[in-house]
This record gives structure tokens, C-alpha cells and sequence, in this order.
């Protein structure tokens, strides 16, 4: 079978960006408008692996996403950082002064809200996709409305950029992990970064504990989130990002964390891929 990725979203999605850079070329997508629908898509082997945004410089965590991930036993394979840069788009020919709506992502219409202050006349819409906000534009040829979504977007699908750059912070980065049904291939050699799901006695000093041992075993500690168990008051599961060094290092942690925890699972095992600086 022919390797198809599925993505949220569209062809022109921030997704299917990363899926070309991360394969390096161009891939066969299914393309999914729920990360439902993704995770569907990796179980019934429609695809084989998977584009998932997890986590954004501005808005944090997305923790549903790990939740998903955890709850249908799939592997974090890979990861990939991207520069999100978001951009107002509508038909050729309007002004800016002629859009009555914007119509966006939630997380897009977040990211460039000081710029769409400026324009209290226009009315804020949230939507599934970025990408796909903009294909319905050209397709039903919809006047008075914009897109907020890449620059690919507006290229694939014939809209004029009314203002490029809007996000609030330039330096807006969203990491994207690679998910698969199979664990990596990868030697331990090429290993240093581990995702882990852990539960905890409910008693004083238990994470500090755990975070004591990460540190002595020279693990960095790259992201810590806990999650209430709907099943069980005032229990909770942690979701921790770690990268280290020398995969030795990190094997004594997960086989000390077995013991100390009441649930421990690796979510993936993986190479960070995080830029420098």
C-alpha cells in the first residue's frame, strides 16, 4: 500500500505544509477536517501515519490531542516545528474597507486578534480549517468575506493576500507530532526525546519525587501538563515531554518511574527535532 498521510484539514492547511517538509516531498493526503476523523483514519489503516498539531508557542498545549493519542494506543514517531504566518485573504479586487466577515480557525482568529481590532466593523467567524475557509471563498466566489490562512493557501486557491504578516507575534511556532499505530524504527542512537504518560499516588512529595529523578538522571524536562481522570475525583494523569542526551540515561528513568508510578506508558520515542536559539 502507497503511504498516505492524513492531516487536519485541507490541501493549503498548515498541516499538509508540514507533512511536504517533514517527507520531503509531495505526499498523498487524506484530509481530515476533526482530529477525530485523523485518528479514524490511522485505525481503519486508511493511512498509515499521521500530521498532529500538539502544542503552539502562544496558545500552549493541546491536550485533547495527547489525550487522543493515549486513549487509542498510537506512537509519537516524529515531531516537526513550523512558523506560522497567517495572512488575510479574500477575491481579487476587494479592500479591506469591503469585508464584512472573517471567517477562520479558532486558534488563527486568536493569534491575529490585536491586528483584527483595528476593523471592529467586521465580524469574527470561526471555522474547521483555515485552508478550507479559503477553497469555499474562491469556489462559491464570496464577496465581503475573508480567510485568515497561509500564503500556500491563498496561492492554491486564487485569493488576493489584503494583509500578510497579521499574526500578533512573529515568533509564533506550533509543534507537530508525526503519529503511527506502529512504535519507530529508530536505533536508540538516534533517540532523545520521549513523550510519557505516568498516574500518581495521591500523597505528598509523589511528583516531586519522579521530577527528582528526571533531573538526577540528566533528563531535561520539556513540558509537563496533568489531566483530570473523569472516572476517578481528583486524580489526575500527567502528559511530560523529556529530550536527554544519552538513551541509557533515559532507560533508568522509565525503568525507576515504573515503579514509582501506579500507571506509566510511553506515548512515543522519538528525535527532537526542536531549532536552536
Amino acid at each position: 500500500m502507497a503511504a498516505k498521510i492524513a492531516i487536519q484539514g485541507i490541501k493549503g492547511s498548515f498541516h499538509h505544509q508540514v507533512a511536504q517538509e517533514y517527507f520531503e516531498k509531495e505526499v498523498e493526503v487524506d484530509e481530515c477536517l476533526s482530529f477525530e476523523e485523523l485518528i479514524a483514519s490511522l485505525l481503519t489503516e486508511k493511512s498509515t501515519q499521521a500530521v498532529m498539531a500538539i502544542e503552539n508557542s502562544i496558545a500552549g498545549p493541546i491536550i485533547p490531542n495527547y489525550a487522543l493519542i493515549d486513549k487509542n494506543n498510537l506512537h509519537i514517531i516524529g515531531e516537526h516545528y513550523l512558523d506560522i504566518h497567517q495572512n488575510l485573504m479574500a477575491l481579487n479586487g476587494q479592500k479591506i474597507e469591503d469585508i464584512e466577515e472573517v471567517h477562520s480557525h479558532p486558534m488563527a482568529l486568536l493569534q491575529c486578534m490585536e491586528f483584527l481590532k483595528q476593523y471592529p466593523h467586521i465580524k469574527i467567524v470561526e471555522d474547521k480549517d483555515t485552508a478550507e475557509t479559503a477553497r469555499r471563498i474562491h469556489e462559491k466566489q464570496l464577496k465581503g468575506i475573508a480567510a485568515i490562512a497561509s500564503k500556500v493557501a491563498a496561492e492554491m486557491y486564487d485569493l488576493e493576500i489584503l494583509a500578510p504578516e497579521i499574526q500578533t507575534i512573529n515568533n509564533n511556532m506550533t509543534r507537530f507530532v508525526i503519529i503511527s499505530k506502529t512504535q519507530s524504527l529508530l536505533s536508540t542512537d538516534e533517540i532523545n526525546r520521549a513523550s510519557l504518560k505516568f498516574e500518581l499516588d495521591h500523597k505528598r512529595g509523589s511528583l516531586a519525587a519522579v521530577l527528582n529523578v528526571m533531573s538526577d538522571c540528566k533528563l531535561n524536562l520539556t513540558k509537563i501538563q496533568s489531566l483530570p481522570k473523569i472516572e476517578t475525583p481528583w486524580k489526575y494523569s500527567f502528559f511530560v515531554d523529556v529530550t536527554f542526551e544519552k538513551y541509557e540515561d533515559y532507560a533508568k528513568v522509565k525503568a525507576l518511574i515504573d515503579i514509582m508510578a501506579e500507571y506509566f506508558k510511553v506515548l512515543g520515542e522519538y528525535k527532537n527535532s526542536k531549532p536552536r536559539g
